[in-house]
């Protein structure tokens, strides 16, 4: 069984949501249940899917709920986007937490990367 606390993007990903809670925090009271309560609810996903699929016994469903994870980074900086074009935060925030996202995506998508290879050789090496 993997253990998340070993993985950088289970790190990466609770600092991430450490920031946008504490952005949300700012956001209007009118955003409670909406754009805030969106927000910090990916925020916290991503981190929490790196854990479960930690949990998982196989390579495959782990990288779904990394899979998972990266779904709710791109709803995340899609929310960010909107508040932006709301006027909610400005556009310098934005960036600086399109960047983090961005980093924390590429790190998601190496991790699955390595799984499909991973099954593939596994797989070629059941057919022999």
């Amino acid at each position: 069984m993997r253990n998340f606390r070993n993985y950088r993007i289970w790190h990466d990903a609770i600092l991430l949501a450490k920031t946008v809670y504490e952005l949300t925090e700012r956001l209007p009271k009118r955003e409670k249940y909406n754009l805030k309560g969106q927000l910090f609810r990916c925020a916290c996903s991503v981190p929490s899917n790196i854990a479960e699929g930690c949990s998982r016994s196989t390579g495959k469903d782990f990288k779904r709920y990394l899979e998972i994870s990266l779904g709710s980074l791109y709803e995340m900086e899609t929310q960010l986007y909107i508040c932006v074009q709301c006027q909610l935060i400005n556009q310098g925030e934005f960036e600086l937490l399109s960047k983090s996202i961005n980093s924390l995506e590429r790190g998601i998508m190496t991790l699955i990367l390595k799984l499909k290879k991973t099954q593939s050789i596994t797989k070629l090496s059941a057919k022999a």
